[in-house]
This record gives structure tokens, C-alpha cells and sequence, in this order.
């Protein structure tokens, strides 16, 4: 038999389709809960709530937004959930206690940090096999792989130094000491400098990826909020080259730099204890964890504005987005 259906109510159709597969999501990690939160992005309402291993932190995509790493850091493993479904499909030997990792451009080899454990862990996401453990300073946290895939770097909390990995060898070359506590770490798009948060130091070091030497340092200031609570944690660098956005933990705001005079221009509140961000796929959006207030906050990047706060799991850490 077959069917008419008019021309409106199809294009309709075709739309409401097109929207439902371009809209995009995020993904929570609830260290507390040892749960994901699944956030819609088009209606800001927590979709999902999905149970995984013990004390997730760190979380990560695959290159093609299939598969979700998730640091499950009591679980002693990094597990693999497949989007479609929503399943674990797998467990990676990851070493004691990985907290933050990244994964290499070949969307094979993943850096894994072992807080526990003083190392750096490389496993093969398809086989499975351990590739290498390599020897870095006490309690290991930030992981960063540079986008040309040459260079892994690692922060270690207690040594207080960025550890320069080659992962062609596959071996330690240099180290930089930076402020008390190294957190996370982000290259600059185009591989020239490399962003090292310090939580206990207050500051942000940036430094000369073909050097290996600190260029400048960022400190903090905000009207009303004691100097103690400035305590640098995640940051994330816009595409475009301009901007650094920075979490200061207790402080709770997140810290817009200029990345070309690395000047603060502006501060922007949101929930407590903020960890970690994420934008969207156009960078219109920046979304936080706030620890302490179990929510996320979501930014508008051209206002600088909250516009929403989600209540998610208890103790937020990581968060992704998924565009597709």
C-alpha cells in the first residue's frame, strides 16, 4: 500500500529528526554516586543516570564520539562504555588509581595517570595491552597529548613538576618545576605553549613547549573572596586562540584570560567548588562541575554569564560533550 503523507508534515518530520540527531549532550561524572549523569543539551534536564565503577573522575571521548573512558579511580581500572547503549563493553588495565588520562590523535593510545603509583600508564584501547609504565614525579594527576601526537605530559601534585613525555620512545626527556600542586594541563592549539594550572600555588604557569621554560605565570584576584580560596584547577582554551578559562575551586568562579597579553578580564560566579569544564561543539556554551554544590553550571561564552544551574549527582568531577 502506499502512503501520502503531506508535504508540511514531513518536512516536519525531517526536521524534528535532524534536531534530535545534532543535539548534543553531556556526560557527568559523580565521584560521590559512581555514576555518569547524562545532561540534553536543548532542554538542560539530567536525561540518564548511569552506574559505573567506584570514584569516577576523569572522563574522556573517543575521537569519533562513540565510546566514553571513564576513570574509575577506586576500581583500579578505566572502563569503556559504548554511547549507543549505554554499556560498559570493557575494562582497561590501567594501573592503581588513574585519575586524569588523554588519548593520543591515533584514538589508540591512552595516558593514563596512577596517582597512587608514581606512574604514567600507556594502554592500547584495542588490545588491551599495557604498552608501556613510565616513572614520574609523586601523586601524578593532569595528562595532556599535544595534537601533532609527539608529546604526553604529566603533572605530578607532590614534586610540583610538568614531566615531558616523547611518545615515540615512549620515555621521560625533561621535567619543569611549576607552583604548588600542578593540576591539569592544556596545549595550546597550535603546540607552542603549554597551560599548567597549580592549585595550592594560586596560579597558572604558561610555558614554552620548545623550551620547556615558564613564560608567565597568572594570579588571581577577586573582590570579597580571600586569597586562599584562589586554586586553580581545570582549564580549557578556546579554539580560537584567545581565550583561557579557568576553574578556581573554592573560590567559585571560573577566571577568563586573554591568552595573547595573559591578562584576567574577567570572573564569572557559578556553584561551589568548581572542578572541571567542557564546551560545546561551537563554543557558544562552557559547562562546569561544582563539587560541593553537586551541580553544573552553564555559561554563556559571548554574555560571560550563567544562564542555568542542572543539579546532577553528588561530588561532580568530569564532563564532556557529545555533538553527535
Amino acid at each position: 500500500m502506499k502512503i501520502n503523507i503531506p508535504i508540511a508534515a514531513a518536512t516536519a518530520s525531517l526536521l524534528l529528526f535532524s534536531s534530535l540527531a545534532l543535539a548534543e549532550v553531556a556526560y557527568v561524572s559523580n565521584e560521590k554516586d559512581n555514576t555518569i549523569s547524562v545532561i540534553d543539551l536543548d532542554t538542560y534536564e539530567v536525561t540518564a543516570t548511569l552506574d559505573v565503577g567506584k570514584r569516577p573522575r576523569g572522563i574522556i571521548l573517543s575521537h569519533d564520539q562513540t565510546k566514553l573512558y571513564i576513570c574509575a579511580s577506586d576500581s583500579d581500572t578505566v572502563q569503556v562504555m559504548d554511547l549507543a547503549t549505554h554499556k560498559i563493553t570493557k575494562q582497561l588495565p590501567s594501573g592503581e588509581d588513574p585519575e586524569q588520562f588523554s588519548l593520543h590523535p591515533n584514538d589508540h593510545h591512552l595516558y593514563i595517570s596512577n596517582e597512587n603509583d608514581a606512574l604514567v600508564t600507556i594502554v592500547d584501547t584495542d588490545t588491551n595491552e599495557v604498552l608501556a609504565q613510565i616513572d614520574v614525579g609523586v601523586e601524578p594527576e593532569g595528562m595532556a597529548v599535544s595534537s601533532d601526537g609527539k608529546i604526553a605530559v604529566n603533572t605530578s601534585e607532590t614534586t610540583n613538576m610538568v614531566h615531558w613525555i616523547d611518545t615515540e620512545t615512549m620515555a621521560l626527556y625533561d621535567n619543569t618545576l611549576v607552583d604548588q600542586r600542578p593540576r591539569f594541563v592544556e596545549f595550546s592549539k597550535d603546540n607552542k605553549y603549554l597551560w599548567a594550572t597549580s592549585e595550592i600555588g594560586g596560579t597558572v604557569s604558561v610555558i614554552d613547549v620548545a623550551s620547556r621554560k615558564i613564560i608567565h605565570k597568572v594570579t588571581f584576584k577577586i573582590r570579597g573572596v580571600h586569597s586562599d580560596k584562589m586554586q586553580p584547577v581545570g582549564i580549557k582554551l578556546s579554539d580560537d586562540g584567545k581565550y583561557a578559562f579557568v576553574a578556581l575551586g573554592p573560590a567559585n568562579h571560573i577566571a577568563i584570560i586573554d591568552a595573547h597579553s595573559f591578562e584576567v578580564i574577567d570572573y564569572i560566579l557559578v556553584g561551589r567548588r568548581v572542578w572541571h569544564m567542557a564546551f560545546n561543539a561551537d563554543q557558544s556554551l562552557l559547562l562546569t562541575t561544582n563539587g560541593i554544590s553537586g551541580d553544573v553550571t552553564v555559561i554563556d561564552v559571548a554574555k560571560r554569564k550563567a544562564i542555568k544551574s542542572i543539579k546532577v549527582g553528588r561530588y561532580p568531577w568530569g564532563i564532556v560533550v557529545k555533538s553527535k
